[in-house]
C-alpha cells in the first residue's frame, strides 16, 4: 500500500514551482465571449423573427456572424512553466523561452501589449494585465527573466520589466491588504 503525498499533489494542482501555471481568468473570459456571441445570435434571430424575415439562409448567416464575434472575443490561453511561456489561440500556439530572453518591450497602441523575444527566434505578444490578474504567473516568468538578466542574454527591456514588477507587486499588496481588511 502506497501513501499519497498530499503536499506534492496539492502543489502540482496549484501549479507548483516546477509545474505549469495558467491564467486563472481565462475560463471567465471565454464564457463572457460565448455569452456575447449567444446574445447577439438571439437578438438577431428575435429581430428577424418579429419582422417575419427569418429564413434558413439568414439563420445560417446570423450563426456565422455570432461565431465570428466569438472568435474575435476569445482570449488566448496563457501558461508558463520552468523556462517557457506560451500563448495558445484557437489556431496556433506561440512559445518563448523565458530563460533565454533577448528583449522585452511594451507596445502601446489601441491596446497595451508586452512583446517577449527569445534567442531561438520565439516571439510572444500578450496583455500585461494578465500578469496583474495572475501574480503566480508573473512570479513564475519573473524567475526566468532574472536568469536571463544574470546570464546576459536579456539586452533590451529591463526598464519596462522593472516597471511591470513594481506594478504587479503594488497591485498584489493592495489586494492582500484589501482582503485582510487593512486598507
Amino acid at each position: 500500500m502506497g501513501h499519497r503525498d498530499d503536499t506534492l499533489g496539492a502543489r502540482a494542482e496549484a501549479g507548483g514551482r516546477d509545474g505549469p501555471v495558467y491564467d486563472r481568468r481565462w475560463t471567465v473570459e471565454v464564457r463572457t465571449a460565448a455569452r456575447c456571441a449567444t446574445a447577439l445570435l438571439a437578438l438577431l434571430i428575435l429581430v428577424d423573427g418579429v419582422a417575419s424575415t427569418l429564413t434558413p439562409w439568414r439563420g445560417v448567416l446570423w450563426l456565422a456572424l455570432a461565431a465570428l464575434l466569438f472568435l474575435v472575443l476569445c482570449p488566448p490561453r496563457i501558461s508558463a512553466g520552468p523556462g517557457w511561456l506560451a500563448t495558445r489561440c484557437l489556431l496556433r500556439t506561440r512559445r518563448v523561452r523565458t530563460d533565454l530572453l533577448v528583449s522585452v518591450y511594451p507596445h502601446d497602441g489601441v491596446s497595451r501589449r508586452l512583446v517577449l523575444r527569445d534567442a531561438l527566434g520565439g516571439r510572444v505578444e500578450l496583455d500585461p494585465q494578465v500578469f496583474l490578474d495572475n501574480p503566480g504567473l508573473w512570479y513564475r516568468v519573473e524567475e526566468d527573466i532574472l536568469h536571463s538578466t544574470t546570464t546576459g542574454s536579456l539586452r533590451c527591456g529591463t526598464t519596462a520589466l522593472h516597471r511591470l514588477t513594481e506594478h504587479v507587486d503594488r497591485e498584489t499588496a493592495r489586494t492582500v491588504f484589501k482582503l485582510s481588511g487593512l486598507d
